[in-house]
């Protein structure tokens, strides 16, 4: 299974796993899957850091770099098709961040894994739910 994994889900993974429900963490550990991260969610977690909201013990860059390193993630392209993509979905907000990333995840066939109920209810892609 390809994940593209929301901000959230890629955050807690890593700083809270006590967050995710059994399934997702059960998944998310099988090697047989393939963990895509977006872009934006680093862009995201460099905002969140900003605001006070996710505190690390490094520079966001460095954090983002040494993650990386033990988690082998591919990196979902920001696309010209994914811009378009992420301008035509509907969903029932305008979070342009959930946006591109529901259009990554159409774009690239990818399964989105979040916690968000909007998101969840849009049914805007295919979604593992971290219920």
């Amino acid at each position: 299974m390809k994940l593209l994994l929301d901000t959230h889900i890629w955050i807690w993974s890593v700083l809270d796993p006590g967050r995710l429900s059994g399934k997702v963490a059960k998944t998310l550990e099988d090697s047989r899957n393939e963990l895509w991260l977006s872009p934006i969610s680093v862009w995201e977690l460099a905002i969140l850091c900003e605001k006070g909201k996710v505190l690390l013990n490094v520079p966001v860059a460095t954090w983002v770099r040494l993650v990386r390193q033990k988690v082998p993630f591919r990196e979902a392209p920001i696309t010209h098709e994914v811009a378009l993509e992420a301008a035509a979905i509907r969903l029932p907000h305008r979070d342009p961040a959930d946006r591109f990333l529901a259009a990554t995840a159409k774009v690239f066939e990818l399964t989105l894994v979040t916690a968000d109920a909007v998101l969840i209810g849009s049914k805007a892609v295919p979604m593992l739910a971290n219920r």
